[in-house]
């Protein structure tokens, strides 16, 4: 296998925006409408000449200030995929070997069994039929529309590529998820990005872990793949569809909590926010709305004054996710080693306040991920973190929503004078299928649609 590291100062300083794709590193509007899309290549000639046709309606990593660049289409590609394309084989051995597998061949590892087992899968995920993903983020209706009539017509009228999957999504009416929490707080700003950090405590990341081809946190560049103008500027993708048991989930809350208030608490320290987006690192006993709406202060906080999690439980969900500094003194995990970008979409509608039974409806979230580093990045949070309660200390403790509990789970809530431990954890999040692919650079998708092999 070769891992190719050899890149030119001058080329490792200063991040190339107008060749990153934007997906890569703006957030998603507010509110948002969108579409993923997934595409078979069945003829190679055809298949390339889509990648033709994407290339100019693929955005840059550079901020715009027209309004319709706040509508985009991300372009990715599975390892399937770029073996379709014809991609010569000493480059496919170049990529991660987490990638090259695929997310169906990882899953055990990453705790995808039982339902969540890519037997279940929502076809044709987790298959080889999956090649290229495009996923169209707009702020309206109107402007998604023009989107996906662009990527209409890009794979129009080509024969051998077939659309074989779509998964419509948009904000829900509260701003929230299925679960009725605010989501997207906590990114990591990226060094060279011009996008601010939302956690003044937080410097931003070094581009390399996030986009291929510059220095990552460990002041080294990250393997990239062979050549160079198909990995610089590239990023990993993590795709996951992931069903979500709001109804159980309630039900859960019901049984454990005699009041609402009780219920509320209770899910926040489940989550280690209130619904509102108000993190209990600084408000512990009871939500606060203009907290969780102020951009400015609801990220601004780090866990070093609560090692105990009397404030924020350290097995609450997104404690799990981003520990910040509440592993600094143990001196043996760089948290910023594990730091990817995300975004999260819902999909479905909601199911409607105070209801208590499952109306058979599939709902739930898109979540990507996006990383130079597979393996250490979201398979380390994943197996590490979410899936295992090694590192604080309560190793058969999952992450009380969305770790892969079968009803035998347990939850800790430190309190005083005695800590309260929630049991028969059920399961409230199902996945239903998710493929790991690559998004190359502008200038990689060039490359793609030129090769003759």
């Amino acid at each position: 296998m070769t891992w190719v590291n050899a890149v030119t100062t001058r080329e490792s300083t200063g991040l190339e925006l107008d060749d990153i794709q934007s997906g890569a590193l703006h957030e998603r509007p507010s509110p948002y409408v969108g579409s993923y899309l997934l595409l078979r290549i069945d003829d190679r000639a055809a298949g390339r000449e889509l990648v033709r046709r994407l290339h100019p309606i693929v955005d840059s990593g550079r901020p715009s200030p027209d309004p319709i660049h706040d509508a985009w289409i991300t372009v990715a590609f599975t390892y399937q995929g770029l073996k379709a394309l014809g991609v010569p084989q000493d480059s496919l051995d170049s990529f991660a070997p987490e990638f090259q597998q695929g997310m169906a061949a990882r899953a055990a590892e990453l705790g995808d069994v039982g339902e969540s087992s890519p037997d279940h899968w929502e076809k044709p995920l987790g298959t080889p039929e999956v090649h290229v993903a495009l996923a169209a983020l707009s702020p309206d209706a109107a402007r998604l529309r023009t989107v996906l009539e662009k990527a209409r017509q890009a794979h129009q009228e080509l024969p051998g590529v077939e659309l074989i999957w779509q998964q419509d999504c948009y904000q829900l009416p509260t701003g929230r998820t299925s679960f009725g929490f605010k989501d997207g707080i906590g990114q990591p700003a990226v060094e060279g990005s011009g996008i601010p950090t939302s956690n003044p405590k937080e410097k931003p990341l070094k581009a390399g872990e996030i986009i291929l081809g510059y220095p990552d946190e460990t002041g080294e560049l990250p393997p990239m793949p062979t050549p160079a103008v198909l990995g610089r500027n590239g990023t990993y993708v993590v795709f996951r569809k992931l069903h979500t048991r709001v109804a159980a989930y309630r039900q859960y809350l019901r049984a454990k909590a005699a009041t609402r208030e009780e219920q509320a608490l209770l899910g926040a320290k489940m989550v280690g926010r209130w619904q509102s987006g108000a993190p209990l690192a600084l408000s512990p006993e009871q939500d606060d709305p203009e907290l969780g709406g102020d951009p400015h202060r609801n990220n601004d906080f780090h866990y070093a004054d609560d090692l105990r999690g009397l404030k924020c439980p350290a097995g609450a969900h997104a404690r799990r996710a981003n520990p910040r500094d509440a592993l600094d003194h143990e001196g043996s995990v760089n948290v910023r080693l594990h730091r990817m970008i995300r975004r999260g979409t819902s999909y479905g509608p909601m199911l409607p306040e105070g209801e208590l039974e499952d109306d058979g409806v599939d709902r739930g979230i898109i979540f990507v991920f996006a990383g130079a580093h597979l393996k250490r990045q979201y398979e380390f949070v994943k197996t590490q973190w979410l899936n295992d309660g090694i590192f604080i200390g309560a190793p058969v403790e999952k992450d009380p929503l969305v770790g892969p509990n079968d009803g035998s789970g347990a939850f800790t809530i430190p309190r005083k004078p005695i800590r309260r431990r929630l049991q028969e954890l059920p399961s409230f999040v199902v996945t239903r299928g998710g493929e790991y692919c690559f998004a190359p650079g502008l200038r990689a998708m060039r490359w793609l649609a030129e090769l003759d092999t």
